[in-house]
C-alpha cells in the first residue's frame, strides 16, 4: 500500500478493520486520502467494493475510525455521508425513474450539485437520448453512465467510482480518463476509484493495492 506524501487530507481512514464468516478483508488498514484521484486497486473479489461501501458509510465497519473533513462517520453520520456521492453501479433501486428524475434525487442532496457539469457529462457520454426512459429500459452500459453523470455533477467531497470503465465505450471510457485526469489537479473533491489495473493516464494522489 503506498500514500499519498501530500500533507492536507479530506478522508482519514484509521484501524478499520472487516471480517466475513469466510475470511478477514481487512485489518487495521489506515490511510490518508488526500485532494484528487486514488485508487484501490485489485483483482475481482480481494474487496474494492466493501472498502468503497465502508469509505461512505454504507456498510459498518467492525472497528476503525472513519473521518471526512474532520467529521466523524461514528459522531455524525448524517454530516459525513453528505458530502460523499456512492451509488452501487449494479443497483435497480432506481430502474422505475428516469436519468433526469435521478439527476434531481442527487441535486436536492448535493448542495454543491453543478448543471453546467451534468450538462457537459449528458453530452460526453451521449445520454440526450436517454433522459426521459425509466432507467430499466437502459443498457448495462447507459446505466453505468447515468450514475458516472451524476458522481461528476454531486460535487462531492468524496466522491467513490467502482469500475467505473465496465459496459462502457471506448469514446466513454476516453471521455471519463480526461475527466479524471483533471480532477486529480483539483483541491476540493477526493476521488476514490475502485480498477483492477493501474491508471497510468492518472496522477494519483494515492494507491491502496489489496491482496488476492
Amino acid at each position: 500500500m503506498n500514500n499519498s506524501k501530500t500533507t492536507k487530507t479530506l478522508l482519514q481512514v484509521s484501524g478499520l478493520c472487516l471480517a466475513y464468516p469466510q475470511r478477514e478483508l481487512f485489518h487495521d488498514l489506515s490511510i490518508d486520502i488526500p485532494p484528487g484521484v486514488s485508487l484501490i486497486r485489485g483483482e475481482g473479489g480481494c474487496g474494492k467494493t466493501s472498502l468503497l461501501r465502508l469509505f461512505a458509510g454504507e456498510l459498518a465497519a467492525d472497528s476503525g475510525q472513519l473521518h471526512l473533513n474532520q467529521l466523524s462517520l461514528a459522531q455524525q453520520p448524517q454530516a459525513y455521508r453528505r458530502q460523499v456521492f456512492w451509488i452501487d453501479p449494479r443497483t435497480d433501486a432506481f430502474d422505475q425513474i428516469s436519468p433526469l428524475a435521478y439527476f434531481d434525487t442527487v441535486r436536492q442532496a448535493s448542495p454543491d450539485f453543478d448543471d453546467a457539469l451534468l450538462a457537459q457529462m449528458v453530452l460526453g457520454l451521449a445520454l440526450t437520448a436517454h433522459l426521459e426512459k425509466a432507467l430499466y429500459m437502459l443498457s448495462t452500459g447507459s446505466k453505468r453512465k447515468v450514475w458516472l453523470a451524476a458522481a461528476f455533477a454531486s460535487g462531492a467531497t468524496l466522491t467513490l467510482l467502482d469500475e467505473p470503465f465496465a459496459a462502457l465505450d471506448q469514446a466513454s471510457i476516453r471521455f471519463v480518463m480526461q475527466l479524471l485526469a483533471q480532477a486529480a489537479g483539483q483541491g476540493k473533491r477526493a476521488w476514490v476509484v475502485s480498477h483492477y489495473d493501474s491508471l497510468d493516464q492518472i496522477a494519483l494522489a494515492a494507491l491502496i493495492d489489496l491482496p488476492s
